[in-house]
Parts: C-alpha cells; sequence; structure tokens
C-alpha cells in the first residue's frame, strides 16, 4: 500500500492523509496550483514533507534504499530531461538500472515496453528525433521497463494525439488489473470520470475530495473546487463535461 499520513509541505500540501490501493487506478485532479504535482512526487518518495510522511507498505519511504524504492516505484514527471542523445532503446533500457540484472528478464521487460508503447519501428531512433507525443512515449517506456509495483505519471497524456491518449489510458487499465497500483495526474476531468477507480481532488494543498469518480467529481463539487458550473452528459464509461 502506497499513503500519505499527515503530509505537510510548506505552501503546498497542508496535512494530506490518504492509502492508495494496488489494482486501482488513481487519478489526482484540481485546479491549477493545488498541489497535485507536490502529492505525486511527495508519493514517490522525491519530496521530503516538513510533516508526516509517504509510506511503501507500513515504512517511511525515506528510509528504503534509492535502488530498493526505484524497483517499486516508477514515476514519470510532467517534463523530463534527456541528459544524453541516445536511441529509443537504450533510453528504455536504462528503466532497468534498479535492478542491475543484465539478463534475459532485462531484455524481455525492455522489449515488452517497447512494445506496450509502440515504439518498435522507432527503437533505434535518437531522442533529439521524435516528435513530443514520441518522446512522451519513449519516457513512459522507460518507466515501465522498470515492472514497478507502482507507476505514478504527471500528466502522462499531455502531447499525445487522442488515438494514443486512448491506447494510453487502456495500456494503464491493463496494467492495474495485473496488480500494480497507477496514480495518474490529469487536467481532462473527462477522463478520470471515464477510466479511474477512485479519485482524488486537491485544492489550496488541501485534499477536499476522495472517492470513486462519480462522487469525487459532481456536479457540486466542480462548482466548488474549480469555480464553473458543469454538468455531465451521456453514459458511465463515456460521459462529457458540459460547461453551463
Amino acid at each position: 500500500m502506497l499513503a500519505a499520513q499527515n503530509l505537510t509541505l510548506a505552501g503546498r500540501l497542508a496535512g494530506i492523509t490518504t492509502e492508495l490501493h494496488p489494482g486501482e487506478v488513481t487519478a489526482i485532479c484540481g485546479p491549477n496550483g493545488a498541489g497535485k504535482s507536490s502529492l505525486l512526487a511527495a508519493l514517490a518518495g522525491l519530496l521530503a514533507g516538513d510533516q508526516g510522511a509517504a509510506m511503501l507498505d507500513g515504512a517511511a519511504l525515506s528510509a528504503l534504499p534509492l535502488d530498493k524504492r526505484a524497483q517499486q516505484i516508477g514515476y514519470l514527471p510532467q517534463s523530463a530531461d534527456v541528459a544524453w542523445d541516445v536511441s529509443v532503446e537504450t533510453l528504455v533500457a536504462l528503466g532497468r538500472l534498479p535492478w542491475r540484472t543484465g539478463g534475459a528478464q532485462d531484455h524481455a521487460a525492455v522489449e515488452a515496453a517497447i512494445a506496450a508503447m509502440q515504439l518498435g519501428a522507432l527503437r533505434q531512433r535518437a531522442v533529439s528525433q521524435l516528435s513530443g507525443g514520441e518522446r512522451a512515449r519513449a519516457l513512459l517506456a522507460r518507466v515501465l521497463a522498470g515492472e514497478p509495483r507502482w507507476l505514478l505519471a504527471d500528466e502522462p497524456l499531455a502531447n499525445l494525439d487522442l488515438a494514443h491518449q486512448l491506447a494510453l489510458l487502456a495500456h494503464f487499465r491493463a496494467l492495474a488489473e495485473r496488480g500494480p497500483g497507477v496514480v495518474l495526474v490529469l487536467h481532462d476531468l473527462a477522463q478520470a470520470m471515464n477510466h479511474a477507480d477512485r479519485v482524488l481532488v486537491l485544492s489550496g494543498g488541501a485534499l477536499v475530495e476522495d472517492g470513486p469518480p462519480q462522487q469525487a467529481l459532481r456536479s457540486e463539487a466542480i462548482a466548488r473546487h474549480w469555480g464553473v458550473q458543469a454538468q455531465w452528459l451521456g453514459e458511465r464509461g463515456a460521459r462529457a463535461l458540459a460547461i453551463i
């Protein structure tokens, strides 16, 4: 279980306590500046709170060696730099560094990640020669190659066209069904409504809604936290948000 216990970070997070469950897709939503990226980074062990802690299976993340943490949690930031202009295949293989086995399991994991992100035709292309969407998929493939128990991604659908967004959301669902926990920062509330099992809504650094999407993203909550009047249209799983 991945959890936050009274997680507080001055100016960004205000006493957040929540428990996330494996096998679920959890969306973190909220208006700009709500603390979404800060919470995700803290749950990945990359930000230490002024108070409270991020926990993994009952132990503080800060107590875990870095390689053990990297084996358990895969983190994709909103914008990730690539220090060397390597090929897509080499970039994806970097996701295996926490394991340091160098064997058949590494090769299989890299191949599975390349296939999952539909990068086979680009595997020898330099990262500098990729489009924004291709680069985003390559960076996510690097995370997937590490086969983490928890996948944390900050706005992973940005820069992707509609077809790749839908394919990626389906992949996140399939991944969760195999057991790992998936936690996504999403700005598109319809994507969260239609594809998440659970939604956390942040506002002003506080956790203000937490539950199934139809509860956490009900019209009254959207009006309260986003300041707009809206209503949901369509059937469950294919809902659209109409601004009134």
